[in-house]
């Protein structure tokens, strides 16, 4: 998860969500929050708006924390 998101950095969003995608498919961190997050911003970044809501929708349904929550909500909106 952590290449995804550097490689997103150095490579440019298209790079990492293709690596985010391959790991939620593998399906281990399919209940993690911080990969939905991750995949939401990256396709956000690359204007892909429908694909960002349903991944922060995601990542907020995993949210327990308050702030993480109002956080994502306002990404999402």
């Amino acid at each position: 998860m952590n290449r995804a998101v550097a490689v997103a950095m150095r490579d440019g969003p298209e790079f990492g969500l293709t690596l985010i995608d391959a790991l939620l498919d593998q399906g281990e961190l399919a209940d993690y929050r911080l990969a939905h997050a991750a995949r939401a911003d990256l396709c956000r970044r690359l204007g892909r708006k429908e694909d960002a809501r349903s991944a922060y929708s995601r990542a907020l349904e995993l949210t327990r924390q308050l702030p993480e929550r109002r956080f994502l909500e306002r990404r999402r909106g």
